[in-house]
């Protein structure tokens, strides 16, 4: 899938074909929260990881940067996860929504991810440029709920492994990501509890240097017929 990003404080632009997807699931630091997650979701039949993280694949034609999506039936949502590349050497970071049917995943979490698009930011930072203070970002989301913008997810990184350890994980010790490779790199839980919307708005805020990237999509329920 080929992708473009504005470059934020460089004035550039990089074009890339990404034809690895990689989501890095049950990314969080700590492990007994993960473990009680796993808890619960196994009580509503959601089976449990095989590893933690855990690192599941998706088709790269599943990739969007578009604003309008499409998804069968009414019980998919997106979870807003920052998203990591490499073009010609340098690794960049920018934001995906990991939109998962919701009710698929008590069936199998990798068919759930696999189903749905996966919608992709236009704008992206150097990771170098944040990578000293990576875990003070804050990664957001809001939804369209009852006609009101709503805050659904907020978190800062720190709550999360780097991305760095998280390519290590997947390459077996290489802490650089492969061209060609694009990964994201876990989300915060939802306020209120997960639930689909129609719009999604995801951020990614840098406090040090008081800026934002954004990308939103609006999502449209195609019927579930049998």
């Amino acid at each position: 899938m080929k992708v473009a990003f504005k470059v934020a404080g460089a004035d550039t632009r990089v074009e890339t074909d990404i034809v690895n997807v990689v989501v890095a699931g049950w990314a969080g630091r700590d492990r007994d929260a993960i473990e009680h997650h796993i808890e619960e979701l196994a009580a509503i039949g959601v089976p449990r990881p095989s590893a933690v993280p855990l690192y599941y694949r998706i088709a790269d034609n599943q990739l969007t940067q578009a604003s309008a999506v499409q998804a069968v039936g009414a019980e998919s949502s997106g979870e807003i996860e920052t998203f990591v590349f490499t073009v010609d050497g340098k690794m960049y970071v920018s934001i995906a929504s990991d939109h998962t049917d919701r009710k698929l995943e008590s069936h199998s979490v990798a068919l759930s991810k696999q189903l749905c698009i996966k919608p992709l930011g236009n704008d992206a930072w150097l990771f170098d440029d944040v990578a000293d203070y990576w875990d003070e970002l804050v990664i957001r989301a809001y939804i369209e709920e009852n006609g009101q913008t709503v805050l659904y997810q907020e978190g800062t990184l720190d709550s999360l492994q780097s991305p760095l350890d998280l390519i290590a994980g997947y390459t077996g010790g290489a802490r650089t990501l492969p061209e060609g490779t694009g990964m994201t790199c876990g989300t915060v839980g939802a306020i209120g509890g997960i639930r689909p919307a129609a719009a999604f708005t995801m951020e990614l805020h840098d406090p040090r240097r008081n800026r934002s990237l954004h990308h939103a999509y609006r999502v449209e329920f195609l019927p579930e017929i049998a």
